[in-house]
């Protein structure tokens, strides 16, 4: 239901495409082995439960305290990796699979905040169902062995609509948030108390046998507590108590709260948290957000961190004594319907995590960091061994080591036969240059801004600069609808056909300001949200302007037009005159001035008042507000300025097809729709893939699927020049495709409607697959052992066999390696889809890789001259092999030599 081609914003259009869609669920996915370095310290209980987790124990109940090394678990010391995953910012079906990846990636821990807004939409009204069941959603983490870290603040900031606060909260006679203010705390107990009521009779905390292990109250405090001088000093350490109070048996931290009370473990928020101690010795460090990408703004950047600088923060952090840290995010997901925060962020939360919005693993960011952990893990026994600090040695100007052990090391000699648990971390922190160091009597080569881990104190397990996992490139394969009669539909299939969804739409125009018995009139200029109560992005403001034939006749003779003005508005002001778009203004609190085209007469002035996500973040939320601000004026008349904004106004909120409902299937008898033409029907993608819209070719508005709002959507083109100066991982970005969850579509005449607020051509968008179609790798033969050789002896001592590097590839989930389109050991140069052979090339190499990998999921190949052969004696040799993933179905055979 987008808006034909034709002049950009001369109305509204409400726009619908029925499709006949045949569409599979995907329900989750197979769960991986648990990871062997949480074995011995807890007994799961093995049966499992229904899809909803079921009833019951799901561990042996166990204790949580900490101490100043790190938190224990039933009394013993753990270093723990935490993944970041918001269950609302994706579907319920979708949570097994996500939770099952998160702990293939090697985390021990799940991470989520609450959020207020969701769970208590209305005062005393309360939401545990679909993406909201959070019940649910910490079954299923416990399902999987893994922990909960639940942070209830319940202010969460999250570029979360009004940082998770409800807008009721703002019409509380009194209220001042996140201060010591009696109504906000009043309400801010209320609902942490139901929180935590709800855990305890669901059997969640570790006492319990479930597998909350840490909670958070308050978010970020520290931060703005200033802003509120004492009053803010009170008010935090009232939170404190009130935490403690609830008597949950297991401990609070606090966020960036240097103040915190001794009884709160203050933790760290940021990019790097290596240097970060909390305010007592009592405590652990714990990393409550390593920033692993950024959040995107409407017509910003998408930032994008490295999975080598994500590495080298987190291992630096655990070489200096860090013990939980957590990834934000480790998923991002999806802010659906109007979640997205404020001011102008996208419907996108992909975050550049290592789980793409989608549910898919990003590569090489995934794997490269699940190889950090399984290093990490293979440290454990001596990192939680060490009481006080570990030794430092310092290898040169900005080169050092940190030695966890059971006992004094002697770092000038070989580590050979020593029977001490013993492990070590040498980095070099010289962003530019290549360091060799000489300790335990040889000598190592250190990549700048690095970090070697040897968890036997001889052999590097893993250097967080040099990559071993696979690069994988994302495809989104669209198809080319074929015009068909109603009786025989025609499919839209994964062809190289065009790319383009259909061109037969439904149009319904929305009415420009009043449209149905709920406006009402008053004199002034009202606040938005006071008006709205945050139940639509839309308020309509219509007032009457009567202009004198001596008015036209002063603008004739100057040959100027007359200006409305307005001091200030927020996120999107636009100004119909008589029926007729006049002009927009965006911006956050910035001024508009628009020229207008009066008549003489009774003139009608709308102006529509656009939210794109509330406020989420900074002190005195509740005074921020929407709409406009200051003084409404029409400039440049015969008799001198005038002041609108004591007039007479009629307000309308929304949208007449939004109150209406005509997004929802149900209501499509009586939606008014006007046909363009005939209508056409169609198939989806076929498979388990993830599936995208393509909404690029449209202006700005909202789009539903079977009645499920998807989100916003705007196509705005990023700055070349990156993010702001608070991000350092620039990157253009294009906001142009969202996320269609399968469990939203039908196997058919499933129903897509678009509010379209500026214009745009429906007939070229697209629905399209999301997987990883090329997968590739490169590695040289004098790369690390796998850490699949490590283990861990008797004694606690890490342990590796000989063995010889591998190169591994592997596709998606319902995907298999179909075709090898290069593979060369010997000196291949290039990267991924960029590939060539060098001077030195095995000619057995294709071969040799197609019979490994070609049919298969994934594959491991040895780097060896063992398997090769020996192309070039005296030369360092790497294998470099790019393939093809496709469904089963597709799977092409062995091709010839390259």
């Amino acid at each position: 239901m987008a808006a034909s081609r034709g002049p950009p914003l001369l109305g509204f259009r409400a726009l619908a495409l029925a499709l006949l869609l045949a569409i599979l669920l995907l329900l989750g996915c197979s769960a991986p082995a648990a990871y062997a370095g949480a074995e011995g310290v807890l007994r799961q209980v093995v049966w499992r439960r229904g899809d909803d987790g079921g009833g019951g124990n799901f561990f042996e109940p166990f204790n949580v305290t900490y101490d100043h090394r790190a938190v224990l678990i039933g009394g013993k010391r753990r270093m723990l990796v935490s993944a970041g995953l918001h269950y609302p910012r994706a579907t319920s079906e979708m949570w097994p699979s996500l939770i099952a990846k998160c702990k293939e990636g090697g985390a021990d821990v799940i991470e989520t905040y609450v959020f207020w807004n969701g769970h208590e939409p209305a005062k005393g009204q309360y939401y545990f169902e679909e993406r909201f069941d959070l019940v649910k959603f910490a079954k299923l983490v416990a399902a999987e062995g893994l922990f909960l870290f639940l942070r209830i603040g319940p202010y969460a900031c999250a570029e979360w609509n009004f940082g998770g606060f409800p807008v009721w909260l703002r019409d509380i006679p009194g209220i001042e948030f996140r201060t010591d203010n009696e109504p906000f705390k009043a309400e801010m107990q209320t609902f942490v108390t139901k929180i935590v009521t709800l855990m305890k009779e669901e059997k969640l905390y570790s006492w319990q046998g479930g597998p909350i292990i840490l909670q958070q109250i308050e978010n970020e405090y520290g931060n703005i507590q200033g802003n509120y001088g004492q009053a803010g000093k009170r008010y935090m350490q009232w939170a404190a108590q009130m935490a403690i109070g609830l008597d949950t048996g297991i401990p609070w931290v606090m966020c960036r709260q240097t103040d915190a009370p001794e009884e709160i473990i203050d933790t760290c928020n940021a990019f790097y948290c290596d240097g970060f101690k909390p305010n007592s010795y009592n405590k652990p460090t714990i990393w409550t957000e390593d920033w692993d990408g950024w959040y995107a703004d409407w017509g910003g950047a998408l930032p994008h961190r490295s999975a080598e600088d994500s590495a080298f923060a987190v291992a630096r952090f655990y070489q200096r004594g860090g013990s939980l840290q957590n990834y934000y995010m480790y998923f991002g997901g999806t802010n659906f319907a109007r979640t997205a925060g404020g001011p102008l962020q996208i419907t996108s939360y992909d975050y550049d995590a290592p789980i793409d919005e989608y549910g898919i693993l990003r590569q090489p960011k995934w794997g490269h960091l699940k190889d950090l952990h399984t290093a990490i893990k293979l440290c454990e026994p001596a990192l939680i061994a060490v009481d006080g600090s570990p030794q430092y040695i310092k290898l040169g100007s900005m080169q050092e080591a940190h030695v966890y052990s059971t006992g004094e090391v002697h770092t000038n000699g070989s580590m050979a036969g020593n029977a001490q648990i013993c492990s070590a971390f040498l980095a070099n922190i010289d962003e530019h240059k290549y360091a060799s160091v000489w300790i335990f009597g040889k000598s190592y080569s250190l990549p700048p801004w690095s970090v070697s881990i040897l968890p036997d104190c001889e052999n590097v397990a893993f250097n967080t600069a040099r990559i071993g996992a696979q690069t994988s490139v994302f495809t989104v394969e669209s198809g080319s609808p074929s015009r068909s009669s109603r009786h025989k539909p025609s499919i839209l299939s994964l062809t190289s056909g065009g790319p383009y969804l259909s061109s037969t739409w439904w149009t319904s125009k929305e009415t420009i300001g009043t449209w149905g018995g709920n406006n009402f009139a008053v004199q002034g200029i009202l606040e938005h949200l006071n008006v709205t109560k945050d139940i639509s992005d839309y308020l309509w403001y219509t007032t009457r302007v009567n202009i004198s034939d001596a008015d036209i006749a002063f603008w004739s003779s100057k040959g100027v037009l007359p200006s409305l003005t307005i001091d200030k508005i927020r996120d999107v002001a636009r100004v119909f005159l008589n029926g007729k778009l006049a002009g927009s203004q965006v911006g956050h609190w910035v001024s508009l001035k628009q020229p207008i085209q009066l008549v003489e007469g009774l003139n009608e002035l709308t102006l529509l008042s656009e939210i794109v996500g509330l406020q989420n973040y900074g002190a005195f939320l509740e005074k921020d507000g929407a709409g406009f601000r200051g003084q409404v004026t029409l400039t440049g008349l015969s008799d001198g300025d005038v002041d609108l904004t004591n007039s007479l106004w009629t307000y309308q909120v929304g949208l007449k097809g939004e109150f209406s409902m005509i997004y929802a299937p149900e209501k499509q008898g009586c939606a008014g729709w006007s046909r363009m033409q005939d209508s056409t029907m169609f198939s989806t993608p076929k498979g388990t893939d993830p599936v995208a819209i393509d909404l690029g070719s449209m202006g700005k508005g909202q789009a539903w699927v079977n009645g499920h709002l998807i989100g916003r959507y705007w196509s705005l083109v990023a700055p070349e020049s990156g993010c702001s100066s608070s991000c350092y991982y620039p990157g253009a970005y294009n906001e142009r495709k969202y996320h269609i969850p399968r469990e939203w579509l039908k196997e058919s005449d499933n129903l897509l409607v678009l509010f379209e607020e500026t214009g745009g051509d429906p007939s070229l968008i697209s629905l399209e697959a999301h997987y990883a179609k090329t997968v590739c790798s490169r590695i040289s033969e004098n790369y690390y052992p796998p850490l699949s050789a490590w283990s861990h002896l008797s004694s606690g001592r890490a342990s590796v066999n000989a063995a010889t590097p591998e190169l591994r590839l592997q596709c998606d989930d319902g995907h298999v390696i179909s075709e090898i389109t290069f593979a060369s050991y010997g000196t291949p140069s290039g990267g991924c889809l960029n590939f060539s052979k060098g001077n030195c090339h095995a000619s057995s190499t294709l071969d040799l890789v197609t019979e490994a990998c070609v049919g298969n999921t994934k594959c491991a190949i040895s780097v060896s001259n063992d398997v090769f052969g020996d192309p070039c004696r005296g030369v360092l040799k790497d294998l470099a092999v790019e393939a093809k993933c496709s469904p089963p179905s597709t799977t092409k055979e062995p091709r010839g030599e390259m």
